[in-house]
Formats: C-alpha cells, structure tokens, sequence
C-alpha cells in the first residue's frame, strides 16, 4: 500500500472512531479539552484566538470558547476564499452562521476578516497527529497552504498553532511532507503535548 493509500485509510478509520462518540463522551471530552488548554498561558491571555465549528465528529470547542469574551479576547472562525486560503471572521454566541461547501458553518456576511499572520492562537481541527506535532488533516491543505509562512520562521511564534484532538487520534508517526506545517501543541482531553520538547529516549533492557 502507498503512503497516498495509507493516509485515505487512516482518515476513513480515524473519522468513523471520532463519529461513533456519544453525546455524554463529547461532552466529557469537551470538559476536558478546557482543562487541558489551561495550562497553556496564551490561552488565558492572548489577543486573537481562532478555532473552528466542530462538524463530522470533531471535538468540541464550546466549553473551552465561551470563557475568551469575559476575558477581552475575541474568537474567530475560519472562512473559505477562492483562492483556497482562509481568512478568519470575528464571532460570537448568537451570530448568524450558514454552511459553506463542505458544510461546515461559516458566518454569514462576515466583516473585518483578518489575515493568518494577524492571529496570536489558532486551535486547528485533524483527523491524527503525532506527538512531534505531525498533523493528518482532511486532506484539502487549507491550514498548510494558509499558515505556510510559519515554516520560514524559528518556532514556536505567532501565531501559535495547537491541534485539538481525542486521545485516540493520536498516531506512533505521521510521516511529514514538504508542504507540513508543524503544529506547536496538541490539546487532547487528557493532556496539553509540547511538540518542541523531545521525546523521551526508548529504555533499553540491561
């Protein structure tokens, strides 16, 4: 099987696993979702913070959004331009949203879109990751192809990238292409992984 092969099964595998969840394990992942990303400071404080409108099994982030706006920050979804970038739209509980042709909410008539590079934390959806900060996603190459300057700088930086995902989605190793952009943590509902730390050596018997 070739690597294109073995990526499209691992997508189907992994996204059948997330959709088969029940309502009460979405909502235990979600409240631990929050816990973990408290212990990453920017959470707590920066500026700018995009995320995504959970569909097709993702995880959850109504529970770790709806603090920002009692503490000024202000939150964005992404939205799809033609030239197959995203650009990012203020929202808030309430707004209007409508689906876009992957049927994911957008909102509806956005204003002051900002650009990738403006954001401070961008909380970015997958299907698998690899404690590296290797990244399956769902194979249309939006947030690569959008955050795609990040690989001419030193990281980490901003915007500061995390991967949300269950547990079970974590992989032994993804392998990486030339247009992967590396995510910087990954928030799972059991742990915040620093993917700029090291992983431990393999013990070796006596």
């Amino acid at each position: 099987m070739d690597a294109l092969a073995r990526r499209r099964e691992l997508r189907q595998r992994l996204a059948e696993q997330r959709r088969a969840l029940s309502p009460t394990e979405r909502i235990a992942a979600a409240q631990g979702l929050r816990r973990s990303l408290e212990r990453l400071p920017e959470y707590l404080t920066d500026a700018r913070v995009a995320g995504y409108w959970a569909s097709h099994g993702e995880l959850p982030l109504n529970l770790a959004i709806a603090p920002l706006a009692g503490r000024g920050q202000q939150f964005l979804l992404p939205v799809i331009d033609h030239g197959k970038q995203l650009r990012f739209a203020p929202w808030q509980a309430g707004d209007a949203v409508r689906p876009n042709r992957y049927g994911i909410p957008e909102p509806v008539a956005p204003t002051g879109l900002l650009e990738p590079f403006q954001l401070d934390l961008v909380f970015v959806p997958l299907l698998g990751f690899d404690r590296r900060g290797h990244r399956l996603g769902h194979g249309g190459g939006y947030y690569d192809r959008s955050f795609a300057f990040l690989n001419e700088q030193v990281r980490p930086t901003e915007p500061l990238l995390v991967g949300i995902a269950y547990s079970f989605q974590e992989l032994p190793a993804i392998d990486e292409e030339d247009w992967d952009v590396p995510l910087d943590f990954v928030a799972t509902e059991r742990e915040l992984i620093d993917c700029h730390t090291p992983a431990p050596a393999p013990e070796t018997a006596a």
